[in-house]
């Protein structure tokens, strides 16, 4: 389970996708919200990726759960880069 949350850690699609999800929560969140937006994302793009891209080794269930884990941690971090940004921008 390890490997495949630190495999999904460095993928880029995974690592775009929600970068894209920050992004547009950010412009739509005077609309939409900030939390339920973000946490829809992080389940969509846990799902969507083992169900679009399967793989022999693992389940559905495992890769699904390991992308749970995974879509969090970047967010995270997405979420405190722009923090950053933000501050240092004022």
């Amino acid at each position: 389970m390890t490997d495949l949350v630190l495999s999904q850690l460095s993928d880029p699609f995974r690592i775009g996708l929600i970068v894209a999800l920050v992004v547009t929560m950010r412009r739509t969140a005077s609309v939409t919200g900030r939390f339920i937006p973000l946490v829809l994302g992080v389940v969509f793009v846990a799902v969507m990726l083992p169900a679009t891209m399967p793989n022999a080794t693992t389940s559905s269930v495992d890769a699904t759960l390991a992308g749970l884990v995974s879509n969090s941690i970047i967010l995270a971090a997405v979420l405190a880069c722009v923090q950053v940004i933000a501050r240092v921008r004022r």
